[in-house]
């Protein structure tokens, strides 16, 4: 069948192994000084490697692929002890694949095996055979409250602020790479949730800068992405570029479209790189 799955380039990684506690699933190993993926079968292909990867080694593609089985990964799962079952109960809760997270749940039951306290997931839809789509959001999603000190109703309206958004449109797949704002320009290349979570976007980012923004996790076409953002830098003289994401790990996937796009481009274009917390904060 054909699935997404997790693609590590050999010429990039250095056998770091950082990438390695981030798969409880056990699909990562390194072999003769390389991260290597060892069997398709225990590969989710949500990707919470790719956050630890600190030379952009590793990718999500689309290929013919052994099904991954819920099933045979948890058997792997126990055998490593509660605090990795209650990582992988997470990270399938985190990125959304209730049927997944399910199947494990049943499969601890089954063997009378305790469920570790654990971030589980606060919705629990039905199946999709009963005619509703299944939960379904970027890696860190589970649902969650994020408490602030001030009552909205309590706040006093603060001076208006102007925008500072300077061109049309924004997103990546709608941007033309030939438009004449990119000349001379200091790029802002942000995830798309990165304006709802800072406050200070406007001021602090976007001020005299051409933005793109893309969500490396629901875009699809990612060479697509890279393609045509190494056009734009090909096209233009481009004077800088900051990079701006969440922290959730598949996030990290804006970092990774720019480099590659640089590279394939064959420029060198100084890069300033932020995260930016759920909460609102910024690392």
């Amino acid at each position: 069948m054909k699935r997404k799955i997790i693609n590590i380039n050999d010429t990039k990684c250095t056998g770091c192994g950082q990438c390695i506690p981030d798969c409880p699933e056990g699909a990562l190993q390194l072999i003769d000084g390389k991260a290597r993926l060892v069997s398709d079968l225990f590969c989710d292909g949500l990707g919470a490697c790719i956050g630890t990867c600190p030379e952009g080694a590793i990718s999500i593609i689309e290929r013919e692929a052994i099904p991954y089985d819920e099933k045979i990964v948890m058997e792997t799962i126990v055998r490593q002890g509660k605090a990795v079952i209650k990582a992988h109960l997470e990270h399938l809760a985190g990125h959304g694949q209730m049927e997944l997270y399910n199947e494990a749940i049943d499969y601890l039951k089954d063997h009378t095996i305790a469920i570790p306290d654990h971030n589980s997931p606060v919705c629990h839809p039905k199946p999709a055979h009963a005619g509703h789509v299944p939960f379904a959001a970027c890696p860190g999603s589970a649902a969650r409250s994020i408490p602030r000190n001030t009552p909205a109703v309590n706040r006093q309206p603060s001076e208006k602020t102007e925008s500072e958004l300077r061109q049309w449109p924004v997103q990546l797949k709608l941007l033309n790479p030939a438009a004449p704002y990119f000349d001379n320009a200091d790029l802002l290349v942000s995830a798309d949730c990165v304006p709802f979570a800072y406050a200070g976007f406007h001021a602090e980012f976007l001020r005299d800068r051409i933005v793109i923004i893309f969500c490396p996790k629901l875009d699809s076409d990612i060479e697509g992405y890279i393609t045509k953002m190494a056009e734009i830098f090909s096209r233009h003289e481009i004077k800088s570029i900051t990079v701006v994401h969440m922290e959730v790990p598949c996030c990290s996937g804006v970092r990774y479209v720019v480099d590659q796009a640089m590279e394939k481009s064959g420029k060198k274009i100084p890069i300033t790189d932020k995260t930016i917390m759920i909460d609102g904060g910024m690392e």
